[in-house]
């Protein structure tokens, strides 16, 4: 049975929510403080990881209960249980959505695929992971002149890229002395310049592609291969390659040894793999321990999900403030902004996960929709994104709620940078609920001795209208487990909004057509022929043609 169908804006709690909007618009966060003494408390949770505050938004308790409301008349609880346990929720590709059974370490789960419990298959392909990494990483993996890898080489796109390059990126802390590099991009100056300064003799791949005839990836492999052959022989290439796939002859015919191929199973999305086999890399780039930490710590949020009231649930909480936004202030962006570095990618990767899933205009009925989901997601570390798109976020048009993601503690333990750093963290959230007044300018410019004609010049361009909303995520220090908790609060938050926006959120139809028309030009090229496309796109091939 897949998820019900329901329209949220036939439920009683949406329409009480459009009420509420209008009593609610202009009442400015300052004011919700004001008017709620106990808000900061109120409209915080605080997890085993994680203080998230979000008391700098536009929302009161009236209007949080209403949402909570939402997502309890759009069926919320069954869903979630029907996620869990293996539902085929991605109906049109009839599919169970079942990534956390990649995670959970209960003997006793009951988390099922048509009938068949997945917890013996789950461990042991982790027992498999495990035995692999460590070979890797203590040397025994041999290549084909007899010397120990230094280099992986994770071939892959889409979340068989994005999620573990962000993890190993946010684990650099972490690290073993595995070197490990992502080659993603078809663009042969992307794969050639990955692999310029590797040694083949103790270079390891691999290739992540669950059908192994994904385009972009077995291009890669080819031109990797080819570059291998160049100095070893093809009966070598099993020494240097491993798969995650679910078509074991192709990657046999490539020349990949069965017992170095992983499965990928059916009901884990590719932007959702991270945690199984896809994550490979990872454990050879921080250890397999560190691995079984991010998985821990993601399964530690999923048991968070699955029992907290909707009122104090994280994901739910986040989710709903998303959708308030975007249904009723209509915001159409959100930012993720981490006060450490070691995140840098954590926005490129919530990219794909979120809008892939909820960028759909088709409800769970086949009908469009008339109502926003999916908003865009983007973003920046702190401080750098300070210095490039906050004054848009301070003084622009456009309403962007954000994310603010800090921890307590530097891994290098440099106090100094490590407060200048929090201090902006904080300051930021700060001055966007508070702004600068008027009055506040007034005084600054009266004391650099400025003249009233220069005041009243300078005063509409330096006031700050504040009000501008913010959660802020604090955590103790990142590490692989809260980086696993981190990472299952915003699927989760993904999972409710799809639940309420009535849309499926894991499959991806729309990225098909390009795909199609890529291998109609490809074909196009040999004939030279191009009428039968538009005409600015067949001016754009002759041109290209041309340059040959």
């Amino acid at each position: 049975m897949a998820l019900a169908a329901i329209n949220p804006t036939e439920l009683s709690a949406w329409k009480k929510l459009l009420s509420i909007f209008e009593q609610e618009k202009d009442i400015s966060i300052l004011e919700h403080f004001k008017n709620e003494p106990n808000r900061t408390e109120e409209f915080s949770i605080q997890s085993e990881e994680f203080l998230v505050d979000f008391s700098k938004h536009r929302i009161s308790k009236k209007s949080l209960s209403a949402l909570v409301e939402l997502a309890e008349e759009s069926g919320l609880q069954k869903a979630i249980q029907q996620y869990f346990e293996g539902t085929s929720i991605n109906a049109t590709e009839e599919r169970a959505v079942l990534h956390t059974a990649l995670r959970n370490f209960d003997k006793n789960s009951s988390a099922s695929v048509d009938g068949e419990k997945v917890y013996d298959a789950v461990n042991q392909t982790l027992h498999k992971i495990e035995k692999f990494a460590n070979s890797v990483n203590n040397g025994s993996w041999k290549g084909y002149s007899g010397k120990a890898i230094t280099d992986v080489v994770n071939i892959g796109i889409g979340g068989s890229d994005l999620g573990p390059n962000m993890v190993v990126d946010a684990l650099g802390f972490y690290h073993t002395h595995i070197k490990t590099h992502f080659v993603s991009n078809v663009d042969g100056d992307h794969v050639l310049e990955s692999i310029k300064h590797l040694n083949p003799e103790t270079t390891l791949c691999l290739v992540v592609s669950k059908s192994f005839t994904t385009q972009e990836t077995l291009n890669n492999a080819n031109t990797i291969r080819s570059w291998f052959l160049e100095h070893t022989t093809q009966d070598q290439i099993e020494k240097h390659f491993a798969a995650v796939s679910a078509n074991v002859d192709k990657a046999n015919e490539f020349g990949i040894a069965s017992d170095n191929i992983f499965p990928m199973w059916d009901w884990v999305g590719g932007r959702f793999s991270l945690w199984s086999a896809a994550g490979l890399s990872i454990a050879c780039a921080v250890g397999f321990n560190n691995f079984k930490e991010l998985l821990k710590g993601a399964e530690a949020m999923d048991q968070h999900f699955q029992t907290a009231s909707f009122d104090e649930n994280i994901p739910v909480i986040i989710a709903l403030i998303g959708i308030w936004y975007a249904d009723f202030y209509d915001a159409e962006s959100e930012a993720i902004i981490p006060y450490t570095q070691y995140l840098q990618k954590l926005a490129s990767y919530l990219q794909q996960a979120s809008m892939e899933s909820n960028g759909k205009g088709v409800d769970r009925s086949g009908n469009n929709v008339t109502y926003q989901t999916g908003s865009i997601v983007w973003g920046e570390p702190g401080t750098n994104s300070q210095h490039a798109f906050f004054q848009l976020m301070h003084q622009g048009t456009k309403l962007i709620p954000a994310d603010f993601i800090g921890f307590k503690k530097s891994l290098h333990g440099n106090k100094r940078h490590h407060d200048l750093l929090m201090a902006n963290f904080f300051a930021q959230t700060e001055a966007l609920l508070k702004g600068k007044s008027a009055e506040n300018v007034t005084d600054e410019l009266k004391k650099q001795g400025k003249t009233d004609a220069q005041i009243q010049a300078l005063l509409p361009f330096k006031v700050f209208e504040g009000n501008r909303p913010t959660t802020t995520i604090l955590g103790e220090k990142l590490s692989p487990k809260s980086l696993g908790m981190l990472i299952a609060m915003y699927e989760h938050k993904i999972f409710v909004q799809g639940v309420i926006w009535n849309i499926f959120s894991y499959d991806q139809w729309g990225v098909e057509l390009g795909k199609q028309l890529a291998n109609a030009i490809l074909d196009d090229f040999k004939t030279n022929k191009f009428n039968h496309h538009d005409a600015s796109t067949a001016q754009l091939l002759k041109a290209y043609q041309e340059s040959k």
